[in-house]
């Protein structure tokens, strides 16, 4: 399969991300709900793919549905299937203005699809730029949670800033941080950087800012679920640990994600809905049973601990006043 998702013959078709590393397995939904089920349970993830989800998911409803009821309350399921990202809803109205004509929305889904596409060659170029022009040649970067092309449709946000590096010679490692309680930097982040013969070791996330004051790490180079218009940076949760750790030890801390991600509709973080996604995923089989747990998916980064945001774009500081403040790139 070319993309992490795509459309084929009638269904959405995409990599499930609960059967990596061990299995690679391509599913084919044809409805609506099948679709839904698979972004809650995370099958396929990531802001920017998350988008086109919510899209081809709309040429799904056009193609299910024939009453303007069923295709509004199938719009709605997707537009919700997951609150934090703003992507997923994005993709689905926008897809959505085009009903009822099932041509006119499948063609608007596969617009998205190759604006992502695009957009990755676009941010791997501007930000291995950057990462160059703040740490030299041969940056030892540390990364959170998956933003290769899994998370997108190929290549990826961060990780395709890693994947540049690596082709032009100018890295000097990574590590991968494992990102609790799912495991996306263990499980998925790994298998990409494998497949590219990327130098990469994995840490469990709490040694990550320990790493950086030791004098291991150059840069922090992760992804976004949202960029708040004052700067604010939502993503997985253990993002703002790293933050925290790079502005101690004084070096980058940097955002990487499209355009599509940043939504000056959203005044700041604390704005933003944060996906507790229960106690099963923390407690498990391995607390007591009964145990309760607190498990926000995401978290927020202050834009003042944001060295920079870089999209397909453009480069801003995140320590000026948000998407229209500082360029620094």
């Amino acid at each position: 399969m070319k993309f992490t998702i795509d459309w084929n013959d009638g269904a959405v078709v995409l990599v499930d991300q609960t059967r990596l590393p061990h299995e690679h397995v391509v599913l084919r939904l044809e409805t609506v709900d099948s679709l839904v089920e698979a972004i809650q349970r995370l099958r396929v993830r990531g802001a920017p793919a998350l988008g086109v989800a919510g899209a081809l998911g709309v040429a799904l409803a056009a193609k299910q549905f024939e009453g303007e009821r069923e295709r509004a309350r199938a719009v709605q399921l997707l537009r919700t299937a997951r609150p934090t990202a703003v992507n997923l809803a994005r993709g689905a109205q926008r897809a959505a203005a085009l009903l009822p004509s099932f041509d006119a929305v499948l063609a608007e889904a596969l617009r998205i699809r190759d604006e992502e596409i695009a957009s990755s060659g676009r941010m791997a170029r501007r930000g291995a730029d950057l990462v160059q022009k703040l740490c030299g040649d041969s940056p030892r970067l540390l990364t959170h949670c998956n933003t290769g092309g899994l998370a997108t449709v190929v290549d990826g946000t961060a990780l395709a800033v890693v994947f540049e590096l690596h082709r032009r010679g100018r890295l000097g490692g990574v590590v991968a941080s494992e990102t609790r309680p799912l495991l996306q930097g263990a499980r998925l982040t790994t298998w990409e950087l494998r497949r590219a013969g990327v130098p990469h070791r994995l840490a469990v996330d709490s040694a990550g800012p320990f790493l950086m004051a030791r004098g291991e790490i150059d840069a922090v180079i992760l992804g976004a679920d949202r960029i708040c218009a004052n700067g604010d940076v939502v993503n997985k949760i253990g993002s703002y640990a790293h933050a925290l750790g790079a502005r101690a030890a004084g070096i980058p801390f940097i955002c990487v994600a499209p355009e599509s991600t940043v939504d000056l509709g959203t005044a700041r973080g604390a704005d933003v809905e944060i996906e507790d996604r229960g106690a099963a995923e923390v407690a498990g089989s391995t607390a007591p049973e009964g145990t309760d747990a607190v498990n926000p998916a995401f978290d927020v980064t202050p834009a003042e601990l944001v060295t920079a945001v870089v999209t397909d774009a453009r480069t801003f500081s995140g320590r000026a006043d948000g998407p229209d403040g500082l360029a620094v790139g």
